[in-house]
């Protein structure tokens, strides 16, 4: 690798580590036909490469993060209301969700909502924001209802809740954003709470694959995003999260300028021979797409 400004590469490695930058620099390694990969770099490779990729990526987890934290926000508020209808406590009743939260965890063990049940209330026994102290003092016998218990869930708890709720309630809740089916509200909610991990992490975004997929292929896949079906990478990507969030964005925050700042930054990617936008999933002329317009 050339390093023009060795004291400048030593101040990044002493203050990022040796090890979180070799993730952008991993692509820019040789590799054989075999797979294989070496050590050595390929020819021309840059330290500045490296740390331009790095800072790149910096800026995208926060535009990402921006657009998570107001969805999130969002489908807590669905929720709070679909279950809200029924009963203030109904997220604690089995009677109001689906058959998936009475599955037990293993054998003789306790059920999926028993155990989400207890990793909320632990939240609402320690949280330190104020309207959890305020409730507990005024309440301290009671259980928190639907529409104050979601304020404590980030995105992971948010995601398990989602898929243990019924399918009636979830096509209403998907009604909200463009009439997205059950399927795929949760497999998008599972998602997009992996990649707000990966940011609030400080990971590696711009091409980490997807532990958690979203479901972007068969008819039930709104028409604007059935583009991606024709490249598998795509799904696999970073591209995939961004066409979820900008499509339920559309519906939960119209006026949103987000759409306008990620196309933005995406267009300051720092390509060169060995670092390509296509390694995202992103596709040619992808802002051609009408989602993006």
């Amino acid at each position: 690798m050339e390093v023009p400004d060795e004291p400048k590469a030593g101040e990044y490695l002493r203050r990022i580590g040796y090890y979180r930058l070799s993730a952008y620099w991993h692509p820019m390694r040789i590799r054989r036909d075999n797979n294989e990969i070496l050590d050595n770099f390929y020819e021309g490779t840059s330290f500045s490469d490296v740390t331009n990729l790095y800072t790149f990526d910096g800026r995208l987890r926060l535009i990402v993060l921006d657009a998570l934290e107001r969805l999130e926000v969002s489908l807590r508020t669905e929720v709070a209301l679909s279950l809200g209808q029924y009963d203030p406590k109904a997220h604690r009743k089995l009677s109001f969700l689906g058959p998936d939260f009475a599955k037990r965890t293993h054998r003789g063990g306790a059920t999926k909502h028993r155990e989400w049940l207890q990793r909320l209330d632990n939240r609402a026994n320690n949280s330190k924001d104020q309207f959890a102290q305020h409730f507990r003092t005024k309440y301290p016998s009671e259980d928190m209802p639907v529409w104050i218990a979601v304020e404590l869930l980030d995105f992971g708890p948010l995601s398990h809740l989602i898929s243990g709720m019924r399918n009636s309630d979830l096509v209403k809740i998907g009604k909200s954003y463009g009439g997205i089916k059950p399927p795929q509200l949760k497999s998008w909610a599972r998602s997009l709470s992996f990649t707000r991990n990966v940011c609030a992490h400080h990971s590696r975004l711009w091409n980490k694959p997807l532990v958690n997929q979203p479901s972007l292929v068969g008819s039930a896949v709104p028409e604007s995003l059935k583009h991606v079906g024709d490249r598998l990478d795509a799904g696999k990507r970073l591209y995939s999260i961004a066409l979820v969030a900008v499509f339920m964005l559309n519906f939960a925050n119209p006026r949103t300028s987000w759409k306008q700042r990620f196309i933005s930054h995406i267009k300051t990617f720092p390509e060169t021979n060995r670092i390509k936008l296509a390694s995202a999933g992103f596709p040619d002329n992808w802002t051609e797409q009408d989602i993006w317009n």
